[in-house]
């Protein structure tokens, strides 16, 4: 079975997110480590160090991961080029910090450039933030996106050919995200497709490539490349996908973890019906 979670807030400290996550009976959690909307922030300190790794390790929370700065892009050019290399670099290094494997990255946004000029440039700079690294475990799990706007990575196609460039580095993996997949294009709503959509990840990727998902309904239409989160049965997906992944033994032990509003019914609610659908 996968393990169920929800994005947390770290307000008050780092430790906090874990007993917020233990109130909602979280079996994950991801966070920010940082503001999300700011470059700057200071590291962590020995005591928030700490307390985190207590709290953690008295709780009931198998895994946390770390989504990144949505400021950071590597498809970008020029001094957001540099800003967005030395973001990630800081990001992986908070992580390794923390004790927490896994680093959730939106591969990028081509504003300045073609498409495929800006997987390479994604590529590229990939490859120096994992060259200037490597003594972490820390690994990057690119987001599958929706493909709005001019963003990259909302055809598994450019995840495949980031990770073709770089030779498959095994610290690369993959974070599926329902919403972003189904706007994107990808059905997800039978059986019939989403058993096509397993065999195309395990013949391009292999089911180890894939670190976590992230469960969202989404508020528009397939194929519409808008990223519009929405409560789970809420929006056009519906609960079929959730259920499927969930009750799937390929995902065991792997974290779903919810994006979805924290308005209307909110993370309880969601979680009350994750447990449902598997069955727990």
């Amino acid at each position: 079975m996968g393990l169920i979670g929800t994005h947390i807030s770290i307000a008050g400290g780092f430790d906090k997110a874990i007993y917020r996550g233990e109130q909602l009976q979280c079996e994950v959690i991801q966070f920010f480590s940082k503001n999300q909307l700011q470059w700057r922030s200071s590291p962590p300190t020995v005591g928030q160090i700490s307390s985190f790794m207590k709290a953690w390790s008295e709780s009931s929370i198998f895994e946390v991961l770390v989504h990144a700065s949505y400021l950071i892009n590597l498809a970008a050019s020029g001094p957001l080029n540099v800003k967005s290399i030395r973001a990630l670099i800081d990001e992986i290094y908070r992580c390794q910090t923390l004790g927490i494997s896994t680093l959730v990255l939106h591969p990028g946004s081509h504003t300045d450039c073609t498409l495929d000029e800006g997987l390479q440039r994604v590529a590229v700079n990939l490859a120096r933030v994992l060259e200037q690294t490597e003594g972490t475990d820390v690994m990057i799990a690119l987001e599958t996106m929706a493909g709005q706007g001019n963003s990259l990575g909302f055809r598994l196609e450019h995840l495949g050919y980031i990770m073709s460039f770089l030779d498959w580095d095994d610290r690369l993996k993959i974070c599926l995200d329902t919403a972003h997949l189904f706007a994107a294009g990808y059905e997800l709503r039978t059986k019939e497709s989403y058993d096509r959509f397993m065999k195309l990840l395990d013949r391009d990727f292999g089911y180890y490539r894939i670190a976590c998902w992230h469960f969202n309904d989404s508020k528009r239409e397939k194929g519409s490349r808008v990223d519009r989160h929405e409560n789970l049965g809420e929006g056009q997906i519906g609960l079929g996908i959730f259920e499927m992944i969930l009750s799937d033994d390929t995902w065991n032990h792997i974290p779903c973890v919810l994006e979805t509003p924290k308005t209307g019914p909110g993370d309880a609610a969601n979680l009350a019906i994750l447990r449902k659908l598997r069955g727990s």
